[in-house]
């Protein structure tokens, strides 16, 4: 069974908060009113009314000056110093803003079109619309781009995350054993055993057997579960499924534990003896893993791990943490995995927030950030791929 048909929650995607900025964004760029239509005077001139008899009209040829009040002088300068000091930061807003495209463009390499003589703010308008589409089309991974103003200075902050899709990614350790018990396998066996040491050692992924893993605890909380039912027919298949967990998988992390498999994991390669199609399985996989090795020999599964929203120290419960959804298991067959299964989903179901991995860059004139997601684009299908494997023999 692919990886991937274990999804979190009821649908492919789940909802993912966006992340807050550490400072409040622009607010949307709104476009300059229109001009109104002018109102034209009447050409035709108004017709001449005479009086009966001619009166004195020197009061109406007389024009009075208004008197000038205090406060509307003072009123009148300070609205004069506000939209002196709104242009001011209108420019250096503009300033700012093509200052940080130009190294957002520079970093990605886009060509982005010149908007800068179009005038404020249409100017930023279509250029920010313009380096969103060229962002999305070309760079892997991008998420979204934000314009930040913090501290009267303008910026922009790019967003790079690798969508893991709401999937469990466990990886079951039963059928390894199982298949080391097939004499023809053994070479095989060995090949997994080495990819299985690198995950668990340089990649990080928990076991479950081990007190401080999320399954650890999910697999005793089902246990008791499971045995506390004394009325129902499947207690022996329950027991035996729970034996196998423990027992099986205590011995299989001693075998993956040991630093040999890494040792050896390049002569394994070298003198393996491809002999049918599930052969060439493992030796394809195990060829693309230690090659993943060789190129981040330091590299583990968090290593760009962030929260996808913001949440304090009482909230910790709700984040679904890469650990809790990237493990080993015992199997992923049988009943007690199904109601694992059903416990996890239905638990990540009242979580509202999810860690992946992220990278945030800054384009705010200090040193720009060279980590990039290669390394989870290339190890998290290369896990889904071991799971088939797995589960196809």
């Amino acid at each position: 069974m692919n990886a991937t048909k274990n999804y979190i929650g009821k649908t492919k995607n789940s909802q993912r908060p966006k992340t807050k900025a550490t400072a409040p964004t622009i607010g949307r760029v709104c476009r300059v009113d229109e001009t109104t239509e002018r109102c034209f005077r009447n050409t035709k001139r108004q017709e001449e009314i005479c009086t009966y008899k001619p009166i004195a009209n020197g009061f109406l040829r007389t024009t009075f000056l208004p008197k000038l009040k205090e406060n509307d002088i003072q009123n009148s300068i300070s609205s004069e110093q506000d939209s002196i000091q709104t242009q001011r930061k209108n420019n250096n807003r503009e300033r700012d803003f093509y200052r940080s495209l130009s190294l957002l463009t520079k970093h990605y390499n886009l060509k982005p079109t010149q908007t800068r003589h179009l005038g404020y703010p249409y100017n930023i308008k279509l250029a920010l619309d313009d380096i969103q589409k060229q962002l999305k089309s070309k760079v892997r991974d991008w998420e979204e781009v934000r314009l930040i103003e913090e501290k009267g200075k303008t910026y922009f902050v790019s967003e790079e995350r690798y969508n893991t899709r709401a999937t469990l990614y466990y990886i079951p350790i039963l059928p390894l054993y199982r298949l080391s018990k097939n004499p023809k396998r053994k070479q095989s066996v060995q090949l997994l055993q080495s990819v299985c040491s690198y995950l668990y050692h340089i990649v990080e992924i928990p076991y479950y057997r081990k007190q401080n893993s999320y399954l650890f605890w999910m697999y005793e909380m089902v246990t008791e579960w499971l045995i506390s039912d004394d009325e129902s027919e499947e207690i022996p298949i329950n027991l035996s499924e729970i034996k196998q967990m423990e027992q099986i998988g205590d011995f299989m992390e001693q075998k993956i534990y040991n630093h040999h498999n890494l040792i050896r994991f390049k002569e394994r390669l070298r003198n393996f003896n491809v002999k049918d199609h599930f052969d060439n399985d493992c030796f394809s996989l195990a060829r693309k893993i230690f090659s993943l090795f060789q190129q981040y020999p330091n590299a583990s599964i968090y290593r760009n791990a962030q929260f996808n929203g913001e949440a304090d120290e009482y909230e910790r419960d709700t984040i679904v943490s890469m650990d809790k959804y990237i493990s080993f298991c015992a199997d992923d067959k049988g009943l007690l995995f199904q109601t694992l299964f059903e416990t996890v989903n239905s638990e990540f179901q009242e979580c509202a927030t999810m860690e992946e991995p992220i990278v945030i860059k800054k384009f705010d004139g200090s040193n720009i950030t060279n980590s990039n997601l290669d390394f989870e684009n290339r190890i998290f299908p290369l896990i889904e791929e071991l799971i088939y494997i797995l589960n196809s023999f």
